[in-house]
């Protein structure tokens, strides 16, 4: 029988690669992770958290106005980029720390070094050190991407330099239309930035339901928010004052102190060396797996962005944990992919889960509910921001299929309606929960009326 080093040598340390690290080595396993940056991947080092936290300061702009109709008078607020930015950092080496303490905690040893696979039982480390495993995890994440047919596209920053900016700029120039694009606009208008987004789509978060699209493109140019549409980046030069010189493919040119590309993210897969040892890959560059995230290597599997099926950090980790159940607890477990939340942190917040309209009408027979209202808070404020809500039924099964919302507390309010969508539950169940009053939330369950069924287009 082949002896081996380690049970299992996970490479990359993002929330994927450590929750899988941790699990198999508190289930008796010799485990070892490699990482050649900081422990905590993409969402805590350079995503969700930093970006949510970011999210959070800029919000206090809009409070601050919303106070007066409240009765509190302000003295002109002031605001420091480098604060704000630097308390973000500190949360951030904060939360790197405890990953790097649970995988101890766990019996996991972390090797600070680049990996790369050189069989199917065999990594090579950056230090030219090689070990053997009986498995091998994948979990690398993704990158940032840039066109590299866009001229000067190294004048042009991306969402993981946004974070450490050395000062806030007076203008910017967001390329993109979806998460990461929508979510810096937010943040770089609420801190008083000149804030225009170009996006080659009609409408932004393309995927999206196409009410949502609507609602938060029109709430976000209420808000300030420049946003052209049909429209693409051609070009980026600078000026003599270090400005960049945009020009888009409508003739227009613009000037702005700032531009951040947000067109998407790849797998990371470069340079592992995954398609030497039989490791199939997409066109895209992610690792091909099946249900139980087996590569089409037996002793190589894969969780996260790296297999580009549904890349949202609790997925990651959900994906980790039933390889695990698999891999070393003897249970088969497949993570389903259906009916999974998920929220943009723009303004207002978008909270998706299950179908779209267009999605659900492709399957059959549906009931259209909508509501569209100004939340009581923003009454005494005078802020005009409305409130969507949408619910998908299957008009054979009255089962709730979807669920949209654009608003304050979108975020918090999906995540209890995803178990309502996972479940099941029909309009009827939904109908005889009582509300709580006075709520944003009491709309969900006061929706009686549809306002399209069947197959007809809505109202």
């Amino acid at each position: 029988m082949t002896q081996y080093e380690y049970d299992l040598f996970v490479i990359g340390a993002g929330s994927g690669g450590v929750r899988a690290a941790r699990l198999a080595a508190r289930a008796g396993a010799k485990v070892a992770i490699a990482e050649d940056a900081e422990v905590g991947g993409t969402c805590v080092i350079r995503g969700c958290v930093p970006k949510k936290l970011l999210v959070h300061g800029a919000e206090f702009a809009g409070h601050l106005r919303d106070a007066a109709g409240f009765g509190w008078t302000i003295e002109p607020p002031k605001f420091s980029w480098p604060t704000l930015r630097d308390n973000v950092q500190a949360e951030v080496h904060r939360l790197s720390g405890l990953y790097l303490k649970n995988l101890s905690a766990a019996g996991a040893e972390l090797i600070a070094e680049r990996a790369r696979v050189i069989d199917p039982h065999g990594v090579q480390l950056a230090s030219g050190r090689n070990v053997t495993a009986k498995r091998i995890l994948v979990a690398t994440g993704g990158h940032t991407y840039r066109p590299k047919d866009l001229k000067g596209q190294e004048l042009a920053i991306t969402s993981t330099d946004a974070f450490l900016l050395e000062q806030l700029p007076k203008s910017i120039l967001i390329v993109g239309g979806g998460y990461i694009a929508l979510e810096f606009a937010t943040v770089f208008c609420g801190l008083g930035v000149e804030t225009t987004i170009v996006y080659r789509g009609e409408k932004v978060l393309r995927g999206f339901d196409r009410e949502v699209r609507a609602h938060v493109q029109m709430e976000m140019t209420a808000h300030g928010i420049s946003i052209l549409n049909n429209t693409n980046l051609a070009e980026i030069s600078e000026a003599a004052n270090g400005q960049r010189i945009v020009k888009l493919d409508n003739g227009q040119e613009m000037r702005v102190d700032q531009v951040l590309l947000a067109v998407g993210r790849e797998p990371n897969t470069a340079g592992l060396g995954l398609e030497d040892v039989g490791v199939k890959l997409t066109p895209r560059g992610a690792v091909m797996v099946d249900q139980y995230s087996r590569s089409s290597v037996s002793s190589i599997s894969a969780v996260g962005d790296v297999t580009d099926r549904l890349n949202l950090t609790p997925v990651a980790i959900r994906e980790a944990v039933a390889f695990v159940e698999t891999e070393f607890l003897g249970r088969p477990t497949a993570f389903d992919h259906a009916d999974v939340a998920s929220a943009v942190f723009c303004k207002p917040t978008v909270g998706v889960v299950g179908l779209t309209e267009a999605q659900a009408r492709e399957k059959g027979r549906v009931r259209i509910y909508r509501t569209l209202f100004r939340p009581m808070r923003n009454i005494l404020a005078n802020n005009p921001q409305r409130t969507l809500m949408k619910l998908v039924v299957d008009a054979e099964s009255d089962a709730v299929v979807g669920v949209h919302i654009a608003g304050a507390e979108a975020a918090e309010l999906i995540q209890l309606a995803a178990v309502a969508v996972k479940a099941k539950l029909t309009k009827a169940q939904w109908d005889a929960t009582c509300a709580v009053h006075p709520t944003v939330a009491e709309e969900l369950v006061l929706m009686g009326e549809p306002v399209a069924h069947d197959n007809e287009a809505p109202a």
